[in-house]
């Protein structure tokens, strides 16, 4: 299964998964432009995997202002899409509530990403879900460009939360 623009869009107006249930941030915050691929089956642990990828701008708003002079996307952005992902695999799950990133194991960043890039790719391969005592999901993923892995995250962690 895969998601379009629309829809990713649609995932930010925040009823996408139901009312009240996992959103996109949306604007200037959205780091996702497609989902190529989900599914809760495959990945490196065999619980899911999400590929997905945003069109690299040179006029994106962080370009502005980090850093000025040298402009590069700050890194803390690639693990945000990667949270956001996370977030989108629980809702699409059909597990309810609010997501919420609670933390990251470790984070190796080895490439920056500049405004002629283009574009860039993220995998999520989706280790745990638990659904009690709250809804919690826990992946790893990477952040791709030109085919080299530039960020690495482990033990992505985002909860649901009911508000």
């Amino acid at each position: 299964m895969q998601f379009s623009k629309s829809q990713i869009l649609a995932m930010s107006d925040g009823d996408f998964f139901g009312q009240g249930n996992a959103q996109l941030p949306s604007s200037l915050m959205l780091m996702i432009d497609e989902i190529s691929h989900i599914s809760d089956t495959g990945g490196d642990f065999g619980n899911g995997q999400l590929d997905a990828n945003l069109q690299i701008h040179p006029d994106h708003w962080f370009f502005g202002c980090h850093f000025q002079g040298d402009p590069v996307m700050p890194g803390c952005l690639g693990l945000d899409a990667l949270w956001q992902l996370l977030g989108v695999f629980l809702g699409w799950s059909g597990l309810p509530g609010k997501g919420r990133a609670l933390g990251v194991g470790k984070v190796k960043f080895s490439g920056q990403i500049y405004p002629s890039a283009g574009s860039i790719q993220y995998q999520l391969h989706i280790k745990r879900v638990f659904k009690k005592p709250m809804v919690m999901g826990i992946a790893d993923g990477v952040v791709i460009h030109n085919g080299n892995i530039i960020y690495q995250a482990s033990d992505l962690k985002v909860g649901l939360i009911k508000t």
